[in-house]
């Protein structure tokens, strides 16, 4: 345990006083008196229960004040900050959230079979750090490496296809990737690119992307995502939205290229159980030591001691009123 504020403990000096000022009007203050010719009648009761309860509110009401200066204090205690090894990789996934990712040859389509997929990815491999970069037209991280599960999996499922300006910036979604990557000291450093088109915006060409992360030894594996030929896709008419079918562009040997500038692999997904089985396949990558600070949990101890305030002064109250018959 230890005080918030410790200087505030001085204030105990307060209670220490009241009890010496109590002690000289009970022992040295001079008091009315009366002489009387026999002391026997005052010896024989003079331990008496109610001579001795006559105190008691006075002790309850130095108790309170201490307990309220100690509450005041604030005292707090926490767990111990221990640094856990554990095995795992660093790994960014960059996602595709350009609106032809709502095309559906996915079941629903493809951004969401994306997302609900690589969940399942990330639930799967508890001892790694896991960050997301998102891009279309431009590129942004939405959320930087971390351990945090429940936080990354919850920015997982707010990825959606209107978040930036619309196209295809593969260059500088990777490039977004690595910049987060560089620094990490994990032996092995991976990034997990999904797309579904062709580059088409950017600052960043994929190649030049690819040479960056080569430089920083950071893995690329690519994923092209989009059925063979055709597919569905909702286009807004006249008449409303309707679904038709519009062909897939997916520039593959790009993708391959990049992969293999950087020791990684392309795969084509083209349908959800495919697609997982790809997770499932860089699922077995190796594996490098890592440590995870768990970080000290504080909690607050100051309400027991302020309801031992409260009780002592309710207990010398009613000790007042009911017992000693005193005036308050």
């Amino acid at each position: 345990m230890f005080f918030e504020y410790p200087k505030l403990l001085w204030l105990e000096i307060i209670p220490f006083l009241l009890i010496l000022h109590y002690l000289y009007l009970e022992f040295c203050a001079r008091r009315p008196h009366i002489r009387i010719p026999v002391m026997l009648p005052l010896k024989q009761g003079r331990f008496s229960f109610m001579a001795c309860m006559r105190h008691v509110p006075a002790v309850l009401k130095i108790l309170a004040i201490v307990m309220i200066i100690i509450a005041m204090a604030r005292p707090r205690s926490s767990g111990k900050m221990d640094r856990v090894d554990s095995e795992g990789i660093d790994i960014m996934l960059a996602m595709d959230v350009s609106t032809s990712m709502l095309a559906r040859d996915f079941t629903p389509d493809r951004i969401s079979a994306a997302k609900d997929i690589a969940i399942e990815f990330i639930s799967q491999r508890p001892s790694d750090r896991i960050g997301i970069a998102v891009f279309a037209g431009e590129s942004y991280t939405q959320c930087p490496l971390t351990t945090d599960r429940a936080t990354l999996i919850n920015l997982m499922k707010e990825v959606h296809t209107d978040l930036i300006e619309d196209g295809t910036a593969i260059g500088n979604g990777l490039a977004t990737a690595v910049a987060r990557l560089k620094d990490s000291d994990a032996k092995s450093r991976v990034v997990i690119l999904l797309t579904d088109g062709v580059n088409n915006r950017g600052e960043i060409t994929p190649q030049m992307a690819a040479e960056i992360a080569k430089t920083y030894g950071v893995r690329v594996y690519t994923i092209g995502v989009g059925a063979e030929g055709t597919a569905p896709y909702p286009v807004m008419t006249p008449w409303g939205v309707e679904v038709q079918n519009v062909r897939v562009e997916i520039d593959e040997e790009l993708l391959k290229e990049m992969a293999q500038a950087t020791g990684g692999r392309y795969f084509r997904a083209t349908d959800n159980t495919k697609l997982m089985e790809i997770y499932s396949e860089i699922n077995e990558m190796e594996k490098s030591r890592i440590t995870v600070d768990s970080f000290p949990v504080y909690k607050e101890l100051y309400t027991g001691y302020a309801l031992v305030a409260l009780a002592a002064l309710l207990l010398a109250v009613i000790l007042d009123l009911f017992v000693i018959r005193r005036l308050p």
